[in-house]
């Protein structure tokens, strides 16, 4: 999806880990931008900007300009990222460099729509294989989500991806035999049985004791 936002970054002439620590105690972040058959820059750019970018709708998906002093404004994608394992922050990203008139590859997220009268009235479990799906299209066509409706999945039902209906302008690259969600029979419950346990014989050991 494509935004008005436009996010500001600086040239990193020193890189390392030191330098790397330097910029987020200053709320920033590296960040590699590369792409559209340019040369890869290393940049430096405002840490809750990218996390406010990832949080939104359309997440990594959206469609961003990167204004670099020095560079040509580009247009651009969050491709990858990385989050520190205790603190859970952001700490790097990859800015991909993206052309309008060019298909990408992008995952989708899944939003599932309805209630399924396998669990309403079936008591059935609902089980999400997939929560994304990977499309082919045009920047300008990707969407921010797949709907898909599971208001007509009964007990034992499922929807796989060939199933699905999308527009002409977006391709599916997920195989089609891949199961997308079902609606699975609820666990047997265990029977526990009501009848008397008889109590074990209980065997004494000892000196035998000899009539008086």
């Amino acid at each position: 999806m494509i935004s008005d936002i436009t996010l500001e970054a600086t040239v990193r002439k020193i890189t390392g880990s030191s330098e790397s620590r330097r910029l987020r105690r200053e709320g920033l972040i590296p960040a590699i931008v590369y792409g559209d058959k340019k040369n890869p820059v290393s940049v430096s750019v405002n840490t809750k900007q990218v996390t406010t970018i990832l949080r939104s709708e359309s997440g990594h998906n959206t469609i961003f300009k990167l204004q670099t002093l020095g560079h040509d404004i580009d247009t651009v994608m969050i491709k990858e990222w990385d989050i520190h394992p205790v603190t859970g922050k952001l700490t790097h990203a990859d800015l991909c460099r993206i052309s309008l008139t060019e298909k990408q590859r992008v995952n989708v997220s899944i939003h599932l729509v309805g209630e399924a009268p396998g669990v309403k009235i079936g008591h059935g479990i609902l089980e999400t294989h997939l929560r994304e799906l990977e499309v082919e299209c045009l920047p300008t066509d990707i969407p921010e989500h797949i709907d898909i409706d599971v208001s007509q999945l009964n007990l034992g039902g499922h929807i796989m991806v060939r199933d699905l209906k999308v527009p002409e302008n977006i391709r599916l690259i997920n195989s089609g035999d891949q199961v997308i969600v079902a609606i699975s029979s609820p666990a047997e419950e265990e029977v526990v049985s009501t009848e008397p346990v008889a109590e074990p014989q209980v065997i004494k050991k000892g000196k035998e004791e000899k009539p008086a």
